[in-house]
């Protein structure tokens, strides 16, 4: 009885660990405190990588700020007010439904992204992804319930500007892993292509590799970080992957990604594009960091897009 005892209360310990670190994994990873005040303002992305691009960012969001919109919120599967931005460059051109990266917000992230889609004729639709921004919710799940949101915008966009408005879903990181989710659904005809820049292939190779990166071991603590998400976040982190996504995609897609990207490794890109069974094409930008192709190169960029589209059957002329 004593040596059972003793098993047992070493089996206790060994459980309250697993729970106690799985949350601690949670909280890091998953959980987002930040307070809605704190999303006001101008602010770089973290990381050295984007001083060099201050100005050039601070500008975009100046101008975009300028700009007419439209507010509009959407309600989740699980409850969740949404939010999002709509800038009309031409009432009827096509709308790019735009999602940002991990914990970054709309317009920081996508305030370029306004300027890129006037420069090819296109409306932008900006959205503050859920535990971001002003949406509601305090959990991110790396495109998992993100993909749902972005379905329900695809939703929102028909009913309120029309099935014949073209929709192009483009997304930047974690938007474009979530875009490449939610396009192999059975979307509404009217959803055309998809751009997806820097997006990574699934959560489960992007949490290893920033643990990796933290001198930390990987393969023990990844099980232990999937646990906190299905016990604290209500989710399970393989549900899903872009990289399984896209070999079910029959919409045209462009990857972006930089070459020089330590976040993301463009590698992730290469392997989507691969693995991608629609119509497609990959474009690496030398020298570009995370998120940063098309602050780097412009013109190049939105010739690419342009052509691309083009040659797929979605006209677009870089203005």
């Amino acid at each position: 009885m004593t040596a059972f005892l003793i098993i047992l209360g070493i089996l206790s310990f060994v459980l309250l660990v697993v729970i106690i670190i799985s949350y601690i994994c949670f909280r890091l990873a998953f959980f987002d405190p930040r307070k809605k005040e704190d999303c006001e303002g101008f602010s770089l992305p973290d990381g050295e990588i984007y001083k060099a691009y201050s100005d050039v960012m601070k500008g975009w969001s100046d101008e975009a700020k300028k700009l007419n919109f439209e507010s509009f919120t959407v309600k989740s599967f699980d409850g969740l007010t949404l939010c999002a931005k709509y800038y009309e460059y031409k009432k009827g051109a096509p709308i790019e439904l735009m999602m940002h990266g991990y914990r970054g917000r709309a317009e920081r992230d996508l305030c370029g992204g306004v300027q890129r889609c006037f420069s090819l004729g296109r409306n932008a639709f900006i959205v503050d992804q859920r535990a971001c921004g002003k949406s509601e919710g305090k959990v991110i799940s790396f495109g998992i319930n993100e993909k749902r949101d972005c379905l329900a915008w695809v939703d929102f966009i028909n009913n309120h500007f029309g099935k014949e408005t073209q929709i192009i879903l483009a997304g930047i990181s974690m938007g474009a892993s979530t875009v490449l989710m939610a396009a192999k659904e059975n979307l509404p005809e009217n959803v055309v292509g998809v751009l997806a820049d820097c997006g990574f292939t699934c959560a489960k190779d992007i949490i290893k590799k920033t643990i990796r990166d933290m001198k930390l071991p990987a393969n023990i603590l990844y099980p232990l970080v999937k646990l906190g998400a299905r016990l604290y976040g209500k989710f399970d982190l393989e549900e899903d992957s872009a990289v399984e996504s896209v070999e079910k995609i029959t919409i045209p897609v462009i990857f972006f990604h930089g070459e020089s990207d330590d976040f993301v490794p463009c590698d992730m890109s290469k392997e989507n594009f691969a693995a991608c069974a629609s119509p497609k094409k990959l474009v690496t930008v030398a020298g570009a960091g995370h998120g940063l192709s098309f602050p780097v190169d412009q013109k190049s960029y939105l010739k690419e897009v342009a052509e691309f589209f083009d040659n797929n059957g979605v006209p677009t002329k870089v203005l």
